[in-house]
């Protein structure tokens, strides 16, 4: 397996507070998640967003928290080691504030697009992958030739590619499964794949205004990889 763990940075920008309290905030409800034991399911369907109910304009304010739950450890552990590497250049570059609304607006849009792919649904979706995936079309792109610093865990060697090519595979990968849940024989893997592209469709929208918003490529520290 490939996973990210490191990016060009932005120099002189916001501290990415925001970013921090994410990770924060997201790994201290999965505590609380694990701690509710044999009543984490009956949690899980009152605050996860549920498609059948949000289409019939019920428990609305699911779309926000689902966003906010994750389904196990390495859920989370991959969500927010997306958000840790590809997050905080966006926030130093927008601002904190800004920052905040584009994520929670990123999970909304996410959660809608979710639900209009899976009518009928009474499978709560939760994750912040939305959130994420957001982040990720408005990192390719605002940062398109920034080097991501992958591991290939196998061999536990790294490599550096471009953010355009890493993030444009992702998303093809997000494509074909989304088509391919769609048709009544493919396998259920549990992956609220169109939630991802509905994100990352978000993503490339705000990364637009944000690029043409701010001075990005002047502040991309292009020698050092962290």
């Amino acid at each position: 397996m490939i996973f990210p763990i490191g990016d060009n940075q932005v120099k002189g920008g916001a501290y990415p507070y925001v970013t921090h309290l994410f990770i924060g905030l997201n790994v201290l409800i999965f505590l609380f998640e694990i701690s509710l034991g044999p009543n984490l399911q009956g949690f899980i369907y009152e605050y996860g967003s549920i498609p059948q109910e949000i289409q019939q304009g019920e428990d609305l304010f699911t779309l926000l928290t689902s966003i906010f739950l994750h389904g196990g450890w390495m859920h989370l552990i991959g969500n927010m080691l997306f958000l840790w590497v590809f997050g905080d250049n966006i926030e130093a570059t927008v601002g904190n504030f800004v920052y905040l609304l584009f994520y929670i607006g990123g999970g909304l849009f996410a959660s809608l697009a979710h639900t209009f792919f899976n009518l009928g649904s009474m499978i709560p979706s939760v994750g912040a992958s939305g959130s994420i995936s957001a982040i990720l079309g408005a990192y390719v792109i605002m940062f398109p030739h920034s080097k991501i610093k992958l591991l290939v865990l196998i061999f536990f060697r790294s490599f550096r590619v471009a953010a355009i090519y890493f993030l444009g595979f992702w998303i093809v990968q997000q494509l074909f499964s989304g088509v391919g849940a769609m048709s009544e024989t493919a396998d259920s893997t549990g992956v609220a794949w169109w939630a991802h592209i509905g994100g990352f469709v978000f993503g490339l929208a705000i990364g637009l205004f944000f690029r043409m918003r701010y001075p990005i490529e002047l502040k991309v520290d292009k020698e050092h990889l962290y």
